[in-house]
């Protein structure tokens, strides 16, 4: 599938129109919903590939936050070969309370994906947990970047960034793009 046509597969199953709040507390009247893609295991699949490609060889894990980032983080997994770890949005009261499941050592080199970057909100306490826990983020990556601020506010946070897709990718009307 060329990049093109993963395009407007994500399109094609996740674009909606309306008025949608979002977790950055903006309103929106168009929304992609990243459980429409990232359920269809021929996108799941071909997003998995696509952010595999910015892991580089000193790259040790892969990471991505609950509950959307999870199976992105899957798919890069299996397509790059490296061990991911799932971040939790909150710390568990039972079993060992980690604000992680899998492991993380120190020094270790993560790439952190990310499915809809708008603020950059959660990426980044994402990114602080596992800076916390002693790795390094050397990079993120979204699916698709809204350009609402994530960029900016990863960037000026310390991180790289870089996106799959833009909303002009996606034939997002309107967008900010």
């Amino acid at each position: 599938m060329t990049k093109q046509e993963l395009a407007e597969r994500i399109r094609a199953a996740s674009y909606k129109e309306g008025d949608f709040l979002l977790r950055s507390g903006r309103r929106s009247t168009f929304y992609v919903d990243k459980y429409l893609f990232e359920t269809q295991p021929d996108i799941l699949a071909e997003v998995g590939k696509l952010l595999a490609t910015h892991v580089d060889k000193t790259t040790t894990r892969i990471a991505g936050a609950e509950l959307g980032g999870v199976p992105l983080a899957a798919a890069t997994s299996m397509a790059s070969g490296k061990p991911f770890v799932i971040v939790r949005n909150a710390k568990k009261d039972y079993g060992t309370t980690k604000m992680f499941e899998g492991a993380i050592e120190k020094g270790d080199r993560v790439l952190l994906v990310e499915d809809i970057a708008t603020t950059g909100g959660q990426v980044l306490e994402a990114a602080k947990v596992l800076s916390d826990a002693g790795a390094v983020v050397q990079r993120i990556v979204a699916v698709v970047d809204r350009a609402e601020g994530a960029a900016d506010n990863i960037r000026k946070a310390g991180h790289e960034f870089a996106a799959l897709f833009t909303g002009k990718d996606l034939r997002i009307p309107g967008a900010a793009y």
